[in-house]
């Protein structure tokens, strides 16, 4: 007996070419579109478990998992379960759970807020089932990205950058141990492990002015070798970064000192 023939393909699948007319064919034999599923926030809002839900998703930035395996967090009556069948991608960051603050808008977050939440987005992706795209704020009825997921994304970027810089900042200086006491008041003083940063130097405590509200703080400083700063402009002179224009010293403390106890 001859095998049964196969339905012939649909002609926009055979019009494609190579291995993308291949999976265009896999997709249409097994009745489905290729692609993610997009999904709408009506169809997502019945996603919320329990009872006869379909199942449990929720949504970040317009990416949709299945959380399912997590029920016991995002299940009816448990802790988490405001975020499931919606995209909350601002309460990730605000904290606001009630209905006004569990949406998507995240326009007036500022880049280091927007880290928090990418950071987020990729305990999803790591440890959930990516089910498709929420059509709506992120993602058009194509499931292409829209204007504001672009502008999310290039404020991840930004909030990427910053702390690139920050960690660059803090591994050429990095924070003094301090102690307070009534009796002596403030005590600073630097390690080969002070700040979380490990090194082969311990450095002497400097004050670090940097813009901002934050105010100087104080920081251990390399005092040998050649400046961290290899422009030609920044001199040798063998004093590490004390030189830097940013650093002050401590009133009432030994230049060189691994310690200080600042006068006043």
């Amino acid at each position: 007996m001859a095998a049964p023939t196969l339905p012939r393909p649909p002609c926009w699948v055979r019009a494609a070419g190579g291995a993308v007319a291949a999976g265009l064919a896999a997709a249409w034999l097994l009745g489905r579109p290729a692609g993610p599923r997009l999904l709408r926030p009506a169809e997502l809002g019945q996603y919320r478990g329990g009872g006869r839900a379909p199942g449990l998703f929720l949504a970040v930035l317009g990416r949709v998992f299945d959380v399912l395996p997590g029920g016991g967090h995002y299940g009816p009556g448990r802790p988490y379960s405001h975020f499931a069948g919606r995209d909350a991608s601002r309460a990730f960051v605000t904290g606001d759970f009630s209905e006004t603050g569990l949406v998507d808008d995240v326009s007036d977050l500022s880049p280091a807020q927007m880290l928090t939440l990418h950071n987020w987005l990729l305990f999803y992706e790591k440890n959930y089932e990516f089910v498709g795209k929420l059509v709506g704020r992120f993602y058009g009825e194509d499931g292409e990205p829209t204007q504001a997921l672009v502008l999310a994304e290039a404020a991840i970027a930004e909030g990427l950058r910053a702390r690139a810089r920050d960690d660059e900042l803090k591994r050429q200086f990095p924070p003094c141990n301090s102690e307070w006491s009534a009796a002596g008041g403030s005590r600073f003083w630097c390690s080969r492990q002070s700040g979380g940063v490990s090194r082969d130097w311990v450095g002497v405590p400097r004050r670090l002015y940097q813009p901002g509200p934050t105010g100087p703080q104080c920081v251990c400083v390399r005092p040998t070798g050649p400046p961290s700063d290899r422009r030609a402009e920044a001199e040798d002179r063998g004093r590490g970064d004390l030189d830097h224009p940013s650093l002050q010293e401590f009133e009432g403390c030994a230049p060189l000192a691994a310690a200080c106890v600042p006068r006043g």
